[in-house]
């Protein structure tokens, strides 16, 4: 594996089996769970014990590899792990590549799906000195949901740019907002960032457009779960709004994703399957009611933001700046 040092591994191979850090009861609660079949790991992946486009990828791709070493069917495996959730196109590019080995061989997949969890800490580490290239001294950083080392391999893809710019002393503050209604900026970013002793505040949803009014902040950066050929980003729900937001106040809008996220089947974001989770989630809060009995909801997982609202999109192989259909293919096909 690449070197990359962290408290802590939200995915890991080991004793022929994965483990997963459960996402879902962190920051104060520290389980960790095994895994030993393909719709145990599917389950793990819908259940959000493991979440992140990049991280869901992987886990997958390891998933596929425990059917092979139990000499299960794959193409099952292939089909439970593919229906576990249909927005991050990391998922099944990893499950193609997995299968199109074109093999049952045990350790020749266990060994792909290492790589590709290997491979993902080194995208990882270079998009973040690409983004942190763009940050000058004394940043201010609004990022979303978490794209950090519990999102991917290690590192992280924003909050992978937001530790390399710290690294370079670019970093004044970082601003996380919650993300409801998994409150994943609050359970797992303002952790992460602890972690690492980086500055951060925790903000509500709804406070983002003040904070961006008083002028607060510089630039914001987020992760992907799907990016079109156009240059248009599906991510979690509410990033639209911040881009939008930003573009009203005058402040520039960064996405952070390895080239596995790329879509280019896909001519824009209007194509994007939009996950559609149980509104439980939204009217309750930790098993606890919180609006009225028998009021309805509506819940997507992701939303779409135009490419003509994003500066500029971090990957491994450089920044794609003022995204749309030709630079998009100027990068991914080089």
């Amino acid at each position: 594996m690449t070197t990359y040092s962290s408290s802590f591994h939200a995915v890991e191979w080991r004793n022929q089996a994965l483990h997963l850090l459960d996402q879902r009861v962190l920051p104060h609660q520290h389980l960790i769970h095994e895994y030993t079949t393909a719709t145990d790991v599917a389950d793990a992946i819908r259940d959000m014990v493991v979440r992140g486009a990049p991280a869901i990828g992987i886990a997958a791709a390891y998933g596929y590899a425990l059917d092979a070493l139990a000499g299960r069917d794959l193409e099952a495996a292939y089909r439970v792990l593919a229906e576990s959730r249909p927005t991050a196109v990391n998922l099944f590019w990893a499950l193609e590549r997995m299968a199109s080995l074109g093999t049952s061989d045990a350790h020749t997949l266990v060994a792909e799906a290492k790589k590709i969890h290997d491979e993902d800490i080194s995208a990882n580490l270079a998009m973040g000195e690409y983004g942190a290239s763009l940050l000058s001294d004394g940043s201010r950083v609004y990022t979303h949901c978490n794209t950090g080392a519990l999102a991917t391999g290690g590192h992280g893809t924003a909050l992978g740019i937001i530790r390399t710019a710290m690294s370079d002393g670019k970093i004044e503050q970082v601003y996380a907002g919650e993300t409801r209604p998994w409150l994943q900026g609050a359970r797992l970013t303002a952790w992460e960032l602890m972690q690492d002793n980086i500055p951060v505040k925790l903000v509500c949803d709804g406070a983002a457009a003040q904070l961006f009014r008083q002028g607060k902040v510089d630039w914001v950066i987020v992760g992907a779960d799907r990016i079109t050929a156009n240059g248009d980003v599906a991510n979690k729900i509410g990033t639209y709004s911040l881009a939008v937001l930003a573009k009203h106040h005058g402040m520039k809008v960064m996405v952070a994703a390895p080239l596995s996220t790329f879509d280019m089947t896909l001519t824009s974001g209007n194509d994007i399957p939009i996950e559609q989770r149980s509104t439980s989630e939204v009217t309750s809060l930790n098993g606890q009611a919180i609006a009225p009995t028998g009021c309805d909801a509506i819940n997507p997982a992701f939303d779409v933001t135009p490419a003509e609202l994003i500066d500029a999109i971090a990957t491994e192989k450089g920044l794609i700046m003022k995204p749309s259909l030709e630079t998009v293919a100027l990068l991914v096909n080089s």
